[in-house]
């Protein structure tokens, strides 16, 4: 099984990344953020707690997002063929979470670390927001987001780099080059 952690900044290409991945490899696409907006969605207690987090650019706590990625491996498809991390793990904690959870399921993960210039990446979540109206894509926030990620997601990649499961991927180039670069990588990691 093929197991993708995507990591990047907001705005570094992750979610268009994930459906290449998805038509090209059949994976099964986990975006941390579509399982939180639909938790807000649902108008739950929680779901206003994570909506207030999310509106300021903060993250979700550590012990919120593992149980709903368990809850989210404990209901996979016997024939899933892999699944992207999008947005997971955030920091060292949820990092070490995944790994003991994989483990358990005879798993394992590799991470693509995207990067992406900072000037290119507030350009691009204005643009997002200006089209999609979500209303964390806007200067201060994107911000405060950008800071949350360098302080606490970054050190993730570390832990990744560690365990010799990190490839760097530039995300600076067309939507086709990155996905090249994430697809030799891959190739070169199944063999």
């Amino acid at each position: 099984m093929l197991n993708v952690i995507l990591c990047g900044a907001p705005g570094s290409g992750k979610g268009t990344q994930s459906d290449l991945l998805v038509k090209n490899y059949g994976l099964q696409h986990l975006s941390t953020g579509d399982l939180l907006r639909a938790e807000i969605k649902s108008g739950s207690q929680l779901g206003k707690q994570i909506e207030d987090l999310i509106a300021k650019g903060n993250l979700v706590s550590d012990h919120t997002m593992i149980h709903l990625i368990e809850n989210f491996l404990d209901n996979l498809s016997p024939d899933c063929k892999g699944i992207i991390f999008d947005g997971y793990p955030r920091t060292v904690d949820q990092a070490e979470a995944l790994t003991l959870m994989l483990k358990r399921r005879k798993m394992n993960a590799v991470m693509l670390d995207m990067y992406v210039d900072e000037d290119e990446i507030i350009k691009r979540l204005l643009e997002r927001g200006k089209v999609s109206g979500r209303t964390d894509d806007n200067f201060e926030t994107i911000k405060q987001r950008l800071k949350v990620f360098h302080e606490v997601t970054k050190p993730v990649c570390y832990y990744y780099l560690t365990r010799h499961n990190y490839f760097a991927i530039n995300g600076n180039n067309t939507v086709e080059n990155t996905f090249a670069q994430i697809d030799t990588i891959l190739k070169l990691v199944q063999k």
